[in-house]
């Protein structure tokens, strides 16, 4: 009886709710539902837009004439002193503006890519659609035998380096330094295209095409920035449709294709988007395609897991208008161009993750 009496007590007690494992949070949601919550992945991208709005404000304050963040934001609206105004609305906003742009397209592009070929490395930048984007602007501002705006042939010029990469490395989902080596050489070729016919115009033609290839966020035309905005607000939403089905893509195909995963058409649509805001992004800031590797890496050590997108266009943003920043206060009156900052703090950065012994994959 005792034995009995001790089970019949073991049986009354209530059974306690479950746990939310560690690093999540548990929301419990009417009808006995409840979701799950990633901690990281939910602080990163608060950390990296509370970054984001100071440095907006810094960057709108600080230069050869340093404004309080109250003038600035008067500025902005057009209500504060004359020459507060003129300093932010005609001149800071605007880089302001395409550097927060640049950097996200730049970015996400980057995290796409580097999801399609299941490597971190393989950035827009490293194989090649930078400087096949760079060379097709360049040949339109230089007057090589082309009539279309610059971002028309920005786009051409990405989709030909693309295509080149990716057919002569075996396809989208190669895996290994292949697609990293046939990269590199596709965008030397174009790298060297483009200085060919820098050499071969007139020096003031030359000089209006410079710009493209060092990258530079100084009085961009406001219709590539206004392009490169409706490109983002497409690929924006339609990336963070693809994020699941990038994720299941880190495996082999035959796992992909047997949890219902469309491999083709998930690996064209990325390939689209990837493309189509990179050479955006060229067509505004020039070839400033190391974001596009430390944007992701950034997102992924804040966010811990998963694909993300979101947390890179962040980042990209955050890094670009920073290092533009950098570049304005570095040695004033001159200017440093935002690319040559980027590559300053990129090539260390590349190296690390050369010389780290983990897997490069995402």
């Amino acid at each position: 009886m005792h034995g009995v009496d001790h089970a019949l007590a073991f049986n009354r007690v209530p059974v306690s709710a479950p746990m939310a494992p560690d690093g999540t949070w548990l929301l419990r949601l009417p009808g006995k539902r409840s979701v799950l919550i990633d901690r990281r992945a939910t602080l990163a991208p608060l950390l990296l837009i509370g970054l984001l709005v100071i440095t907006s404000i810094l960057s709108l304050c600080l230069g050869t004439v340093t404004l309080s963040p109250g003038e600035a934001l008067a500025g902005v609206f057009g209500e504060g002193p004359a020459m507060a105004n003129f300093m932010v609305s005609q001149l800071r906003l605007p880089r302001l503006v395409a550097g927060l742009l640049a950097g996200a397209a730049f970015a996400m592009g980057g995290c796409l890519m580097q999801s399609l070929a299941r490597n971190r490395l393989a950035t827009p930048g490293i194989i090649g659609i930078d400087n096949g984007a760079t060379a097709f602007a360049v040949a339109s501002v230089v007057g090589m035998t082309v009539s279309l705006a610059p971002p028309a042939m920005a786009l051409i010029g990405g989709a030909t380096a693309t295509a080149l990469t990716f057919g002569l490395a075996g396809g989208a989902g190669t895996r290994g330094y292949r697609f990293i080596v046939i990269g590199i050489g596709v965008g030397a070729v174009f790298g060297s295209l483009t200085q060919l016919m820098l050499a071969r115009v007139a020096i003031d033609v030359a000089n209006a095409a410079f710009p493209w290839t060092v990258g530079t966020l100084n009085a961009r035309p406001a219709g590539a920035v206004t392009t490169l905005a409706i490109g983002l607000l497409i690929g924006v939403p339609a990336g963070m449709g693809l994020v699941r089905s990038l994720a299941v893509l880190r495996f082999a195909d035959p796992v992909a294709i047997s949890l219902g995963l469309k491999v083709g058409r998930i690996r064209f649509l990325a390939l689209f988007l990837a493309v189509g805001l990179t050479a955006l992004a060229v067509t505004v800031a020039g070839p400033v395609g190391l974001v596009g590797l430390m944007g992701p890496e950034i997102a992924r050590q804040l966010s811990g897991r998963g694909v993300p997108l979101f947390g890179s266009a962040l980042a990209g943003a955050l890094l670009m208008i920073l290092s533009d920043l950098v570049g304005r206060m570095l040695m004033p009156p001159l200017e440093v161009p935002v690319g040559i900052i980027v590559a300053v703090i990129g090539g260390p950065y590349l190296l690390w993750i050369l010389l780290r012994s983990e897997r490069m994959t995402p």
